[in-house]
């Protein structure tokens, strides 16, 4: 019990800054280690190197997970995986809104249903490495939801408020704004918004959090 009395609002944020910095481990791979070993910059590689990328980084994120999800549990007390209360229909009906809204919007960015473009544009070898490589991105980012709603709940003592939804927009919205463009950041911070929201609406069933985010993820 003494332990966990000394749990603060910013242990969790801090956790949740670790998640993102994990996320941006790939920027380290992707546009220093790599284009060095290969002599190309990334929009150049071949299918061996854009697959050997994906596996690096997957196995880098789900270290990095595990070692998050860890040290909640065992420092600090807190188990994501803890069980939820049953999601209303009301709530299913928001969710289902903001699915609706991100396939909207991801139609209309890429011209038709991503997953389809992806498969036509990499080829059912890479197609299949990239959306392993999106699961993992996807555990990720929602641990960044996690552990900020946390660390705001705790300084605000408002339960209600999806302040892990603003987190997630304001982090991952700007990492894709400084390592893409500015339409697939903003339209990030949609996307993590609509994310961080869904947490709220499953009752903090993180896997229920997790199936439902890598499904909008994918659209």
């Amino acid at each position: 019990m003494e332990n966990i009395k000394k749990v603060s609002g910013l242990n969790f944020f801090l956790l949740a800054i670790c998640a993102f910095a994990g996320l941006g481990t790939e920027v380290i791979y992707a546009f220093l280690i790599e284009p060095a070993i290969y002599g190309v910059p990334m929009q150049d590689w071949n299918t061996v190197q854009s697959i050997i990328h994906w596996i690096i980084t997957c196995i880098t994120w789900s270290i990095i997970a595990f070692i998050l999800i860890k040290i909640a549990h065992k420092k600090y007390q807190f188990n994501l995986f803890e069980k939820s209360n049953n999601v209303k229909l009301w709530q299913w009906i928001v969710i289902f809104i903001g699915v609706v809204i991100i396939f909207v919007v991801s139609y209309k960015s890429w011209n038709g249903f991503k997953i389809v473009k992806e498969f036509q544009y990499n080829g059912w070898l890479k197609f299949i490495f990239q959306y392993i490589y999106y699961i993992v991105e996807t555990a990720l980012f929602t641990l960044i939801i996690v552990f900020g709603q946390k660390a705001f709940e705790i300084w605000f003592k408002n339960k209600n408020f999806p302040y892990g939804a603003l987190l997630i927009a304001l982090t991952w919205g700007l990492g894709h704004i400084l390592t893409k463009d500015l339409q697939t950041g903003l339209y990030g911070v949609l996307s993590g918004f609509l994310f961080g929201a869904v947490y709220l609406l499953v009752n903090r069933d993180i896997k229920k959090t997790f199936l439902i985010l890598l499904i909008m993820f994918i659209l």
